[in-house]
């Protein structure tokens, strides 16, 4: 199931760092070439909070066999396409089983594992989930490179077809209940994916377009609306599409607030290394996936240490812990400028893989341990959802921030010179004698020369301010600890309502 998850997660990334080679190969116009990305995450986020009704219907075998079938079967879809169209309708078919497999791993934590070994399903399923982004810029880049594009999909031919065998021998075999699936309420089915569709693209579209375009608002209030009207609807349902009702439990909905800034960070991070690396730095794909291992090699090492304390420690202070020491490492990449590389980026990479099983085992386990089985599917199904909203969100902010701020910062830097500012002058490497003694002299000629060098500095300082952003948004979070009592794990605190459901 892990396999699954990490092929669903890591053909985000190595695809993003293809982007230009498909475009230019299909011949797609380069204003459409973000909807191969964006297809795929809006049918993603529709289908995680879907897989708690899915896996209650098919069970967690079946589901499981399926998604990851049918994520296989359009991978190969997607490598045989032969232009847009059809490459944005395979994308959506594989995002959707794709959405799948995610939170059904986690749901397997609790289903089919004892207490005792939770903690190291959860590492495992939580280490690959975070290491396929990290990763995913090298491979990518290499098979780029390398061989063809299609092969960033076809790579999931061979694991996905030993996963899908490997869950239909092993995974429990529970009877499947096909009568919930006719019994779903179409509208309410719609309201849900309308809504996480139109926020998705909303989100998407905001930095480029702007917050407060007709587009994106218009977007973003019908989401909000369909949202409420899908509330409204399921909680007065006989059978529920997501069980809305486990936000009233405190250490879940505390969970989910923490799983949406972890999101955040997450993203945010993946985010504004690459284009740091790319746009300030000039690396190739290649070389910012070889710098960005930094951060993976950091988790692993630390992994077992965290299953380790996760069993003798308070889970609220390992979170506390990991968010604090996650936001140090944010917030030390806000005062990289221009010429920071490798050196100056090795140990806030450390410092935030160190953290990141910290931010990810503990809340989960706040979260989703103390539930009964039955609610585990929906439970991880919003809990692994808040946390691509929480992606979607900080990318949207960060990238508003960062191309809306460049210019401005760039056009005082440009002053700053022109009125014979020496500091400035020599963070941008330009020999204190051009600025003409001080004078408001600088030439057509030398703004031209400078432009480049100038824009660089500009968009350095201002994917500081987003990591700084994110850095505070991700400290702040420590506050909904102040909310998590200690969870009563469900044998403590009655029996189990839905009996059997345990696999």
């Amino acid at each position: 199931m892990c396999v699954g998850m990490f092929m669903a997660i890591l053909d985000v990334q190595v695809v993003a760092t293809s982007l230009p080679t498909i475009q230019e190969a299909l011949g797609i116009p380069p204003a459409a070439m973000t909807w191969i990305q964006t297809a795929y995450l809006v049918a993603e986020v529709v289908a995680i909070p879907l897989t708690g009704l899915l896996t209650r219907a098919l069970t967690m075998r079946w589901l499981f066999v399926l998604a990851v079938s049918l994520f296989t079967i359009a991978s190969v879809g997607c490598a045989a396409s032969t232009g847009f169209a059809s490459l944005i309708a395979w994308r959506v078919v594989q995002g959707f089983a794709g959405g799948t497999l995610i939170p059904a791993v986690f749901s397997a934590v609790f289903l089919l594992f004892p207490p005792k070994r939770q903690g190291i399903a959860t590492t495992l399923a939580g280490v690959l989930a975070v290491l396929a982004p990290t990763v995913g810029p090298v491979i990518g880049g290499w098979i780029t490179q390398t061989f063809a594009w299609h092969w960033l999909f076809l790579i999931n031919v061979a694991p996905g077809i030993a996963a899908a065998l490997c869950g239909a021998l092993q995974l429990p075999r529970d009877d499947t209940a096909l009568d919930r699936l006719r019994a779903i309420d179409l509208t309410a089915l719609a309201l849900l994916a309308s809504s996480l569709a139109t926020l998705e693209i909303g989100l998407t579209q905001a930095p480029e377009n702007g917050w407060l375009s007709g587009p994106v608002l218009g977007l973003l209030a019908y989401s909000a609306a369909s949202a409420g009207a899908f509330a409204f609807r399921t909680l007065r349902a006989r059978i529920m599409i997501v069980d809305l009702r486990l936000l009233g439990d405190r250490a879940f909905a505390m969970g989910c607030i923490l799983s949406f800034v972890l999101g955040i960070g997450l993203f945010g991070m993946i985010y504004l290394m690459p284009v740091f690396l790319a746009l300030v730095r000039g690396h190739d794909p290649l070389r910012i996936g070889q710098i960005m291992l930094v951060t993976g090699v950091a988790q692993l090492c630390t992994a077992p240490l965290a299953v380790i304390l996760e069993r003798r420690i308070d889970g609220r202070i390992l979170t506390l812990f990991g968010f604090v020491l996650f936001g140090v490492g944010l917030g030390l990449s806000a005062w990289d400028g221009p010429l920071a590389d490798y050196d100056a980026m090795f140990w806030p990479q450390v410092i935030r893989g160190c953290a990141i099983m910290f931010c990810l085992l503990p809340p989960t386990r706040l979260a989703l341990g103390h539930l009964p089985p039955a609610r585990v599917p929906d439970a991880s199904g919003l809990f692994n959802l808040m946390r691509n909203l929480g992606g979607a969100v900080g990318l949207a902010l960060i990238g508003s921030l960062v191309f809306g701020r460049t210019p401005a910062i760039g056009r005082g830097i440009l002053e700053r010179l022109a009125a014979g500012d020496a500091a400035t002058a020599i963070s941008l490497g330009i020999p204190v004698a051009a600025l003409k003694d001080g004078e408001s002299r600088l030439t057509p000629a030398l703004k031209a020369a400078l432009e480049q060098l100038v824009g660089r500095a500009a968009l350095a300082q201002a994917i500081g301010e987003a990591w700084a952003l994110v850095a505070v948004l991700t400290l702040g979070a420590v506050v909904t600890l102040l909310f998590v009592g200690s969870p009563v794990p469900w044998r403590e605190a009655g029996d189990d309502p839905h009996p059997g459901a345990r696999a």
